[in-house]
């Protein structure tokens, strides 16, 4: 995933393309998502069986950290390694969700210390889906 990333449809624009009706008060849309911050997440519930819309944390923790610190540095699962990383391991096979996005940032070096950046999005749609991990964490 990106390091970066927008969210603007309307909150029912989200609940349709998901299929999803349960609303989360919290949501309104964004223009740059960045990790640590709380973001809306789709996922499935097992009380009943279903997809909701829940707020979680960017930036994985896994259940064994004694410092939630560490999620700051992990934003970003590589699918060539998910499934052997100990961090990865038990959410990739338990715990995936989608994350709802309108648009990515990407940024390109301009120079020695500079960077442009370049907005990334699905023509033609208003959102669209990031694979994302969760998992249990307790401070």
């Amino acid at each position: 995933m990106c390091g970066r990333y927008t969210l603007t449809p309307s909150l029912d624009v989200i609940l349709e393309h998901y299929a999803l009706e349960d609303k989360i008060e919290s949501y309104r849309p964004r223009y740059n998502i960045a990790p640590s911050q709380d973001v809306p997440v789709v996922r499935l519930s097992l009380e009943p069986p279903r997809r909701i819309l829940t707020p979680m944390h960017w930036g994985l923790i896994p259940h064994w950290a004694k410092d939630k610190k560490i999620g700051y540095h992990m934003i970003n699962a590589v699918g060539e390694t998910l499934a052997e990383k100990p961090s990865f391991r038990t959410p990739f096979k338990k715990h995936r969700c989608l994350i709802p996005a309108s648009g990515y940032y990407e940024w390109m070096p301009t120079g020695a210390k500079t960077k442009q950046p370049y907005y990334i999005q699905i023509p033609d749609s208003e959102v669209f889906s990031f694979a994302g991990l969760w998992e249990y964490w307790e401070g």
